[in-house]
Order: structure tokens, then C-alpha cells, then sequence
């Protein structure tokens, strides 16, 4: 794989070759009303006027990836990608017209915890490892010339152009603390306001990205390139990175700081102004409300790395190159690999130290109860960074999501059907059983489908709070009875 592959189109072929692809963390239950601590992911102002007094996760794990350009047979999902056999084990789209793109994100949700601490206030603390990849930007007509068994003699003598391609990587644990409230109880509603600020300590990060590259096969063993810039650098620990991998995964000097804003409005066209609180009884009427709607932002920061010794930015321009001399070679570590693009080409002066940006994403959200035990919801996830401007950041992914599902105190099931930004669309199912949760968004769409090129999942598994019933029964529009204080805006 040479330098331009490794870096086009090397988070593609990572990303179709992984288990798991979509853009929430545990979707489907984050809407629900027994969401508690990973309702709080989402938007922070959920956990207001929760119908826990606490909520114990106690391990979890969601991971997800994707790409526009490969599909991949079902049993060949777990090989290593460099393993895999073309029109065997994997299949190239190389007619289509769009731009190629490839990402993964995943967490490990450690233990977390919720507390409200009376019916307008609640906090929580949550840690959670997580990884964010993104690459590609790349016209199928480029990443034909490097993915199609490059160097291919079919491509010879017709000059190519990449105005700009980009991978990065970022893995890094988060330690959070938010902050939700009832900010308004009203005779018609309730608003709710959340915030969760973050430590973050970097574990590794890397990033590439090519800028104005014109390149020409000439033969299979000639190349050369008449223009274009390319800027590279990765973490420094990443040259000591330990087996197992697992080793790694522990927090370091990479600092950062990040934060979550969440709002949330509910019509509750019976409410009395009274709160949620009656007696003994917590939260009674959390979801006595005909519909609410909901915004927030959530990973508005960034995290410091030290580059490793030896990465630079590079002039690309050069007339005689073998593509050969510049393959990845396997089992090659990253340090060496650095070394040999320095030869080939001219280092150029570059920072020390690099700032990722975490993917930030702009959250909008309705949801509207049937009748206390049927919702459905809707969601739009809106990628804040995934713009050229900066190569320093891993972004989310933007995508629509409606979601029908039946919550009852030990029993929830949902099922996500989502469009993201690239046309696909996917239908998929989880469920809360007691204190397991588990699901996968794109479930039934991969069943029936021979090749899949995305794939996601999700467990975790959760101390089930013990919540005392209404005595006064349920329904959308509960009117408390017995109470004789008077009703007052709080």
C-alpha cells in the first residue's frame, strides 16, 4: 500500500473490515424516560425530573463503523484487512459518482452514576474510553486508482488531482461531571437545562491529509507527482504502543477540556404547576407529557499532543518515484514508516504539537407519547466540524433518525430507522431487559444483505434502580388529586 493509499484510503478499508456503524452512543434508549445515565449522553438536561433517584451503569461498550466504498461478506468481517481477497472477500464500488468516505466510533462506558438530589435537580458523573476515526473525502475515480490493485497498468499515462483528502484518529477517556435542573414549571410545561463538563486524557491520536496533489503513473515501477503538500503527525506514544493493545488504554499526560449544553421543553397540557413530586413516591408523572422537544451540543473541546520525533509536513513534488519505495510494508512500525516518506520526499518545517478536536455535533430532537407506554421520536444529528478548514479533528456523523418504541419500567424496545448524510438508510432494534440494554442500528439491514459495508453494536448492563409505582394509576394526562396546596409557577 503506498503512502497516498495508506492515507485515502486505508480508514475505508479499516473501517469495512470492523465489527461494528451509526452516530449515537446506546440509540434508541437515549429518548426513553428509563434512559437515566445514558440519556445524559445525548442531551444533559434529560437527566431533570428523572423518574430514577439513581442510576448505576456499571459497564457498557457501543462501537460502530462504515464506508462508501467496499462491501464486505458477512464471514469475512473479523479478518484482518490485509488478509482479505478481492471479489472473494470483499467488493470495490467503482462506478459510483459520489465522494468516498470511511469512520468509526466506539466507547467503553466504565462505571457511572447518577443521583437527583430532589425533583428539579440531578447529578452525575460518567467515564467513558472512547475512539473517533474519520478518512476519505475522496472522488471514486481517485480512490479507483489507488484501491483497484494499485499499481494498476490501466491507469497509466492520465495525470490524476486530490484538491483535499484526510484520515485521523483520536482515542481518549473522558471524566465527566454534569448538572441538570428544572429551570421553569409552568401550568402548560416544563423546561429543563443540563451542562456536563469534561476532563479528558488523551490516549494517541494521528492525523494525515493531502492538499492540491496532482500525481501520474508513467509505469509500474515510475511515478511522479507535479504538485502538493502533505501534513502528518502522530503522537509520540504511539512509537512505544504495547501488546496487548489493551495496556494502552490508560490515562496520560494529553490533556483536554470539553463540555455539553442541553435544553429540553415538555407540554404537559395538564400539568398544575405543582413539580413531579408526590409523597414518597419519585417522579410519578416523568412522562406526562403530550410531546417535548430538545437541543444540545455535546464534545465542544479539544485535546494536546506531543508529535513523535521525526514527523514533519511534506513537499510531494517529485519526477521519478517508484510506488514500490513508498508501500507500507507489513508488520512495519510507525516510526520506520515515517522514515521512508522523509526520504522520498521533502520534509517542510511543522509544529511540534497538535491540538484534536473532538466531533463536536449539534443535536435537535422531538418525541411524543402516544399514551404512556407507545412513543415515538425523531432526532437530527448535525456534524459541527466536518468541513476541510481543519485537519486536527475527528467529526460525527450527520443523520435523521425516527424511532418508534414501547417503554414500560422493566421493558423497553426501539427501533431506529436512520438516513445519514451519505443516503444510507438502515433499520435496527434494541431493547432493555431488566438491567441489560442492548441493540444494534442497522440489525435488520444487514440481515437480509449478502455484503455489508457498515455494521453497529451496543451492551451494557446497569444496577435497575428500584422506582415505587403511582398509586394514583398512569396516562399522558394524569391529574394529581389529594394535593391542597395551591398551584404555583416554579
Amino acid at each position: 500500500m503506498t503512502i497516498f493509499s495508506r492515507i485515502l484510503s486505508g480508514t475505508i478499508i479499516f473501517s469495512a473490515c470492523a465489527i461494528t456503524a451509526a452516530a449515537q452512543s446506546f440509540s434508541g434508549i437515549h429518548q426513553s424516560n428509563y434512559a437515566g445515565v445514558y440519556g445524559i449522553l445525548y442531551n444533559p438536561a434529560s437527566a431533570a425530573s428523572t423518574r430514577y433517584k439513581w442510576d448505576l451503569h456499571i459497564l457498557g461498550a457501543d462501537a460502530k463503523a462504515g464506508n462508501t466504498y467496499m462491501t464486505v461478506t458477512k464471514k469475512a468481517l473479523l479478518h484482518r484487512y490485509d488478509t482479505l481477497t478481492r471479489n472473494v472477500d470483499y467488493f470495490l464500488d467503482t462506478a459510483a459518482n459520489r465522494r468516498q468516505n470511511g469512520w468509526e466510533m466506539a466507547e467503553i462506558m466504565m462505571p457511572s452514576i447518577m443521583y437527583s438530589i430532589d425533583e428539579k435537580q440531578t447529578v452525575s458523573f460518567i467515564w467513558r474510553i472512547r475512539s473517533s476515526s474519520n478518512g476519505g473525502n475522496i472522488p471514486t475515480e481517485q480512490a479507483n486508482f489507488f484501491g483497484n490493485n494499485f499499481p494498476n497498468k490501466a491507469y497509466i499515462g492520465t495525470n490524476y488531482t486530490v484538491q483535499h483528502a484526510a484520515v485521523s484518529s483520536n482515542i481518549w477517556h473522558e471524566f465527566g461531571l454534569s448538572y441538570a435542573r428544572i429551570l421553569r414549571n409552568t401550568y402548560g410545561g416544563v423546561w429543563k437545562g443540563g451542562i456536563t463538563v469534561k476532563y479528558l486524557s488523551g490516549i494517541a491520536a494521528g492525523y494525515a491529509a493531502v492538499d492540491n496533489a496532482t500525481f501520474r503513473l508513467n509505469s509500474s515501477r515510475n511515478a511522479s507527482v507535479s504538485s502538493g503538500t502533505m501534513r502528518y503527525g502522530y503522537s509520540e506514544n504511539l512509537d512505544h504502543w504495547d501488546k496487548p493493545y489493551l495496556n494502552n488504554l490508560k490515562p496520560n499526560g494529553n490533556s483536554g477540556f470539553s463540555a455539553d449544553l442541553g435544553v429540553i421543553y415538555e407540554y404537559r397540557p395538564d400539568n398544575d404547576g405543582f413539580g413531579d413530586y408526590e409523597g414518597d413516591h419519585w417522579n410519578p408523572a416523568a412522562d406526562y407529557y403530550q410531546w417535548r422537544v430538545g437541543a444540545s451540543i455535546t464534545d465542544l473541546g479539544s485535546i494536546g499532543y506531543n508529535k513523535a520525533p521525526g514527523n514533519t509536513d511534506l513537499d510531494l513534488v517529485t519526477n521519478n518515484i517508484d510506488p514500490y519505495s513508498i508501500t507500507y510494508k507489513k508488520n512495519q512500525s510507525l516510526r520506520q514508516f515515517a522514515r521512508q516518506l522523509n526520504n522520498a520526499f521533502t520534509p517542510v518545517a511543522s509544529d511540534s504539537v497538535f491540538r484534536m478536536a473532538l466531533p463536536a455535533t449539534l443535536h435537535l430532537m422531538g418525541d411524543y407519547n402516544i399514551d404512556g407506554r407507545f412513543f415515538i421520536s425523531a432526532n437530527a444529528d448535525i456534524a459541527l466540524n466536518g468541513g476541510p478548514n481543519n485537519i486536527y479533528k475527528t467529526y460525527g456523523m450527520t443523520q435523521v433518525q425516527v424511532t418508534p418504541r414501547y417503554d414500560v419500567d422493566l421493558f423497553g424496545a426501539y427501533m431506529p430507522i436512520i438516513v445519514n448524510k451519505n443516503g444510507m438508510a438502515d433499520v435496527g432494534a434494541g431493547f432493555r431487559i431488566g438491567p441489560l440494554l442492548l441493540g444494534s442500528n442497522t440489525l435488520f439491514t444487514n440481515l437480509f444483505r449478502k455484503n455489508v459495508n457498515r455494521a453497529d453494536a451496543y451492551i451494557a448492563l446497569r444496577w435497575v434502580p428500584i422506582k415505587k409505582s403511582d398509586p394514583n394509576g398512569g396516562g399522558i394526562f394524569h391529574m394529581r388529586k389529594r394535593q391542597l396546596r395551591c398551584p404555583a409557577n416554579q
